[in-house]
């Protein structure tokens, strides 16, 4: 039997923090444990150097039981701290449908930018924003992945791929838990742009001519030492070391930097490839996730093995530093050596780590998606049309307000009505509709499901005029804002793609003449360009600019009403031109003499 998300999630969280309770239990024996063990040492060590009467090989039997207690603590501190991510993973989800998951996840502010056409408009990033209501992801490429989605509409074939994905991927709920708690190491550790840097980065050690002379050095010390054991004759010993001393000088520029670079790198790879891993355990059906998995493995090698392969050399390198071995290791030119086995691996495989980057950051974001889906199963994936413009909705809600006082409205801009003029007084519901619109085109050309009964529609470019503000920096006045992104927005128009767009009280930072002129032609201008959108006002000259665009324009209207000296909205949306107003009677109800 199929569960909620709720109820699912609740069990889960119950399950992971009795573990976690358990799992903090033993911390605490096995600390207590340990103390008592060096108590027990402490006292062992009185009778054996003080009192003298127990022979020395008694301490080792505390040493090996404190020993063997540090690693078991070690795992058990491990466990707990996976527990505890699981547990903030479920907790978090549970506050997703509760709504009271603003201010808990990532708001994205990164990837805000002041000159996107919507995103600032719409909401898109900051706390509150979609972002922080779909992010999942746990590397910093799984955000960018799935910030630049929200931020660049995907072609058709591409959202019908995403949505199978996202289908997929949705009732794969350990999938989910498994790279929510394994990401959080790769956010912490890995570092992708010097990580594909050094992958695809210029040859270091490219010369075989020093490989195949570090081999005969080495080869000529050992010599030495045989020589030296046979005939009892050291110089030969010395003259070799000195040749190797001065070999080894000559390579420090080249070696020492091949070497660090190598080593961050290895660390880097080491804590994606848990990620990497869990991969590869996977067995999608999906023909966009077979291929995502596809493009992990290396002429058919898995990346964890190729990261293994990587990991072994990182630790023969870096037993150079063992004081016991140290000197063998000056002798076998131990560094120079692994450098160049390293370097091999690096030719060979580097090119390769992008795209596992890549992969990783975009099952990250479709993860995402699937969550939304997840919890909120009432929400289909819109009808992705490849008919001239379309934007059809039935009962559109906004996703960032909470169902319980969501108002859903029909917006339908499809055959020959292209633009709707949507008239009204303040705070009746206006601009919240242009988000609503703008807000569900861009989760469903993102390849998510969208907060609507049905919506049918074709790729769209999505230009928005909601939240346009002056600049002191730049010195630019809010009215010469906003028809700077007037004129981006008929370049966009311009553009391959049918240009959407949401236009909240247009002009008016200028006189009512100048305003209905202006805005006539600017909203011809982009019917003309095959645009189609929504343009508010409260302004009701303004309205009757769809005289001059008829057919291909409607007037539909919020309303309000005062109710015990107080106004209010019933947020649905009506045909024709608002028919009252109750400015004045609200300025009276307050005490404004008008």
């Amino acid at each position: 039997m199929t569960t909620g998300p709720r109820a699912e999630y609740e069990n889960r969280l119950e399950q992971r923090r009795s573990l976690a309770d358990k799992l903090d239990s033993w911390h605490h024996r096995i600390g207590n444990a340990r103390l008592a063990v060096f108590v027990a040492a402490l006292i062992a060590a009185w009778f054996v150097f003080i009192a003298e009467r127990i022979s020395p090989w008694w301490l080792l039997i505390p040493l090996c039981i404190f020993i063997a207690l540090t690693l078991w603590h070690g795992r058990v501190l491990q466990q707990l701290q996976r527990f505890r991510r699981t547990i903030d993973f479920y907790e978090r989800g549970l506050k997703r449908l509760d709504d009271d998951w603003e201010g808990a996840g990532e708001p994205g502010d990164s990837f805000g930018e002041p000159s996107h056409p919507y995103a600032r408009d719409l909401d898109l990033f900051g706390k509150g924003s979609l972002f922080e209501l779909l992010c999942n992801a746990r590397t910093h490429a799984g955000e960018q992945m799935l910030a630049s989605w929200l931020k660049s509409p995907a072609g058709a074939d591409e959202i019908r791929a995403r949505q199978g994905a996202v289908d997929e991927l949705r009732s794969n709920l350990d999938l989910r838990e498994d790279l929510a708690v394994l990401g959080a190491d790769v956010r912490a550790g890995v570092h992708p742009d010097p990580l594909v840097h050094w992958g695809e980065g210029p040859a270091r050690l490219h010369s075989n001519l020093i490989r195949i002379a570090a081999a005969a050095i080495t080869c000529l010390v050992l010599a030495s030492i045989g020589i030296w054991i046979a005939t009892d004759r050291h110089h030969w010993f010395s003259l070799a070391i000195l040749i190797e001393l001065v070999f080894l000088w000559s390579q420090r520029r080249a070696i020492g930097p091949a070497v660090t670079e190598a080593e961050g790198a290895g660390r880097d790879l080491e804590l994606l490839s848990s990620v990497l891993a869990r991969l590869e355990k996977e067995s999608f059906k999906t023909a966009h996730l077979k291929s995502l998995r596809t493009r992990l493995d290396c002429e058919g090698v898995p990346p964890s093995r190729l990261i293994a392969r990587l990991n072994r050399l990182i630790v023969l390198l870096d037993s150079r530093r063992n004081f016991l071995f140290a000197p063998l290791a000056l002798i076998l030119l131990w560094e120079i050596q692994l450098a160049f086995l390293i370097e091999q691996w690096r030719a060979k495989n580097g090119h390769a780590i992008a795209g596992w980057l890549a992969a990783v950051a975009e099952l990250e974001a479709l993860t995402s998606l699937a969550a939304y889906s997840y919890e909120h199963p009432h929400d289909p994936f819109p009808e992705i049309t490849d008919e001239p413009p379309c934007f059809e909705g039935c009962k559109l809600g906004h996703p960032l307000i909470p169902e319980s006082r969501c108002v859903r409205n029909d917006v339908s801009l499809t055959g020959e009505v292209r633009v709707m003029v949507v008239s009204g007084s303040n705070m009746s519901g206006k601009s919240t509709l242009l988000r609503t619109v703008g807000i569900n085109v861009v989760m469903a050309l993102a390849g998510a499901p969208v907060r609507a009964e049905r919506l049918r529609i074709s790729p769209l470019a999505v230009g928005a005029s909601i939240r346009i503000t002056d600049s002191l920096q730049e010195g630019t006045s809010r009215f010469y804002a906003e028809i700077t992104r007037l004129r981006e927005l008929v370049t966009v128009a311009d553009g391959p793609i049918p240009l959407l767009f949401l236009l909240d009280e247009l002009l008016h930072g200028t006189n009512s003449h100048d305003r209905r002129i202006g805005a006539e032609a600017v909203i011809k201008g982009l019917a003309r360009r095959g645009a189609l959108g929504l343009l508010t006002t409260h302004d009701l000259a303004l309205a009757h600019i769809v005289e001059a665009l008829a057919p291909h324009a409607v007037n539909v209207h919020f309303e309000d009403h005062i109710e015990e000296g107080r106004i209010a909205f019933d947020y649905h949306l009506l045909p024709g031109i608002v028919r009252k107003s109750n400015a004045l009677e609200l300025m009276r109800s307050i005490g404004l003499e008008v």
